[in-house]
């Protein structure tokens, strides 16, 4: 048994110009018809949003506001947590709540950073960049 199926965006639009108007006919296309048509057997669910998001800009919406509706799916009040969680591991995202957290590691990490630094700069000191800048500082000599 074979199963074939396709799935079809369809948009139809016309513009009447009505005399009077301040807008100008040129303006306009008085006929706009699209027709995204996939085979969807075998999409996976980001294939069925690229689609879409395909046929969301034939019919004039901006990339910013697909991604916002998009983003709107998964982090709403109706979604769990843990759902959104597992989206923001996935994505390497950081959420608001976790922020402060977030603050407070890299502090840390800035402040062992610091005294690693120390600690290098106690024992071996600076090298050279230019030969000839090297001053011993028991004895005075370059």
């Amino acid at each position: 048994m074979t199963y074939e199926a396709t799935v079809e965006f369809k948009f139809d639009a016309t513009y009447t110009h009505t005399y009077g108007s301040f807008l100008d006919a040129d303006d306009y296309i008085p006929e706009e018809h699209y027709k995204i048509t996939a085979p969807a057997a075998d999409l996976n669910a980001k294939q069925y949003f690229k689609l879409f998001e395909k046929f969301m800009l034939c019919v004039g919406m901006t990339p910013e506001s697909i991604r916002s509706g998009a983003m709107s799916l998964v982090f709403n009040d109706y979604v769990r947590e843990e759902e959104q969680r597992k989206v923001c591991a996935e994505y390497e995202l950081t959420m608001d709540e976790d922020l402060e957290k977030k603050y407070q590691e890299w502090k840390e990490r800035d402040a062992q950073w610091a005294k690693m630094n120390a600690q290098y700069e106690k024992n071996f000191g600076s090298e050279p960049k230019i030969k000839g800048e090297w001053v011993d500082s028991a004895n005075g000599v370059a």
